[in-house]
């Protein structure tokens, strides 16, 4: 195992038991003791966790992992996830992304796509974002116009937030949303760890003429704290084939369309 996939699956562990013993989790991941004293100290230093005698407990922050720890997990669903969202955007659309791992990297795979190139002095695509790591991603591709919301910077997503956030995208319309989630239910909704990000986000979704959640199946029939929308005002979900068919069959009933990639 990776050591970026050692520092995500420990955060996972804090956050399912809140807290760990070193010997035993040595056990259980196949390292030494000390490898995993190394990157309880690691994860420590940047406030991820409290070190204790032996182990580590979980604070608020472990529940809300960084980008950088994210981005290791599940990775080839999303990217699956990621290419067949991109396959959705015609030419000229305006396309929304907000922040997360899967829709950076659908941002990735719009970015990619040839077909989209700009017809003469009108851009091939305009992308409307809020996550300053998609428009880094896509500030080069000369085919792609960008707009970024403006707001406040939060540095565990790259999301930005806030009113000056609210005061662009109220002057916007989006064709086509595509909406990371932290959690998405078939009876409750979309929901985000964060309520800055659920409040921006939820705006994204009242300013697009469709909504298409991306989400691996880990994210499926789970709530988070702040909710951004209701199911009914999700149009599509895009998520693995590993997701669990109950749960996709909930979404199917709500009258989500759904595609299992």
């Amino acid at each position: 195992m990776a050591r970026h996939e050692r520092l995500s699956t420990l955060l996972d562990l804090l956050g399912q038991r809140e807290k760990i013993d070193v010997e035993d989790v040595a056990e259980e991941l196949n390292v030494s003791a000390a490898t995993i004293r190394r990157d309880l100290d690691h994860l420590a230093e940047q406030q991820l966790l409290t070190r204790t005698r032996g182990g580590a407990v979980a604070n608020d922050l472990a529940y809300d992992l960084p980008l950088r720890y994210k981005t290791a997990r599940h990775v080839p669903e999303k990217q699956r996830i990621s290419v067949a969202a991109a396959s959705l955007v015609a030419q000229g659309m305006v396309v929304g992304l907000n922040g997360g791992t899967t829709t950076a990297g659908v941002a990735r795979s719009l970015a990619t796509r040839s077909d989209l190139a700009s017809l003469r002095d009108s851009p091939g695509l305009t992308v409307v974002t809020n996550a300053l790591n998609i428009a880094h991603e896509l500030a080069v591709r000369p085919h792609v116009k960008i707009v970024v919301t403006g707001g406040v910077a939060r540095p565990q997503s790259f999301e930005l937030s806030g009113p000056l956030a609210t005061r662009v995208l109220s002057e916007l319309t989006i064709d086509l949303l595509f909406l990371g989630v932290d959690a998405f239910d078939a009876e409750a909704g979309a929901f985000a760890h964060h309520e800055g990000e659920a409040s921006i986000n939820r705006l994204m979704v009242e300013r697009a003429e469709r909504v298409v959640a991306v989400a691996d199946g880990s994210k499926l029939g789970r709530r988070a704290f702040a909710r951004i929308c209701a199911t009914t005002q999700v149009h599509a979900l895009v998520t693995d084939s590993n997701a669990d068919p109950k749960a996709l069959r909930a979404f199917e009933a709500a009258g989500v369309e759904v595609q299992a990639v």
